[in-house]
């Protein structure tokens, strides 16, 4: 990472909100449904399939929660009246308010669960910051008693506890998405150095294939993809066990490697106007792509300033 981009990274808060959004532009699909649904159509004819997610997490009030919850059910009611079976949901449940209220966070879901049931759709669990883990999975472990395979949740590679949480929760049939986690926590309950995070990773994969689960293999680290690979394969995985899953806008050279060996690919495709935290987020996580984006921003606007001509000399 080049010195830029490490203080582009560090100034993110300082920088207004325009800035971010232009540099954000290729994580997120738009403000609306039909942005996203335009972007997973583009993605279904290149054959890769999508997750959605509603940006909004971190509500501070129920009725924002509800708000968030009935978008997510027109959501899937419309993937399934446009026939984008290519396409299921991802819901972060600090958006549905469950550090507001946890039962009313698990009423939202299961109100939403029935929908994709309905449907025959699929919804993933994302995982947020470690206040909210043990919440998280308590409410995936009830959604899974009664909506079986149709929902997953995410698992990720940076906390300490993530090898005990597969254990548990892979005890019955479990469908996880694995990352590394994007979220910087105490050392006391995560790993901090990166060759950790990936051992630990690639040992909650091979945990994962053990115990049979589903598992979407989140990442554009081509180390963890390589070794990923090699797990497959040591494992007999079929091509139905498993898929990878990238970010929109992120190594779309890597989702085309993956994707013309035969491996499912899935992106995620967020939208919403509640899209400033989660860009800062991805900027900080990637901010060598703020650097590239200032610097082309900064080439284009001395093409267009004019050269100035030189003043004659006033006898």
């Amino acid at each position: 990472m080049s010195l830029l981009d490490r203080a582009i990274s560090l100034a993110l808060p300082l920088v207004p909100k325009p800035i971010v959004r232009h540099f954000s532009r290729p994580y997120i699909a738009g403000a609306t449904i039909d942005d996203a649904l335009r972007v997973v159509r583009d993605l279904e004819r290149q054959g890769v399939l999508s997750t959605i997610d509603i940006l909004g997490e971190f509500v501070t009030r129920l009725d924002e929660a509800e708000a968030n919850a009935a978008e997510y059910v027109a959501l899937v009611r419309r993937l399934h009246a446009e026939r984008l079976a290519c396409a299921n949901v991802s819901v972060k449940l600090s958006a549905l308010g469950l550090l507001l209220d946890h039962e009313r966070c698990l009423t939202h879901m299961r109100r939403l669960m029935d929908v994709v049931a309905e449907t025959d759709g699929f919804a993933r669990i994302d995982m947020e910051d470690s206040p909210c883990t043990s919440a998280t999975l308590d409410v995936y472990r009830a959604l899974r008693a009664t909506h079986g395979a149709r929902v997953g949740v995410a698992i990720q590679a940076r906390l300490r506890r993530s090898f005990a949480d597969v254990d548990d929760l892979s005890r019955s049939p479990a469908s996880f998405r694995l990352c590394k986690g994007i979220y910087l926590e105490p050392r006391s309950i995560a790993f901090v150095d990166p060759e950790l995070i990936r051992s630990n990773y690639t040992l909650l994969l091979e945990r994962m294939f053990e115990r049979d689960a589903q598992v979407g293999i989140a990442t554009h680290d081509e180390r963890l993809v390589w070794e990923a690979l090699r797990l497959i394969e040591r494992h007999g995985r079929r091509r139905s066990d498993y898929e990878f899953e990238m970010l929109l806008g992120v190594d779309e050279e890597l989702r085309g490697i993956l994707r013309a060996a035969g491996h499912a690919v899935r992106v995620y495709v967020p939208y919403g106007e509640r899209w400033y935290p989660y860009s800062v987020r991805r900027l900080r996580e990637n901010p060598q792509i703020a650097g590239h984006a200032l610097r082309a921003m900064l080439r284009r606007g001395a093409r267009r300033v004019p050269a100035q001509p030189t003043p004659t000399p006033t006898p």
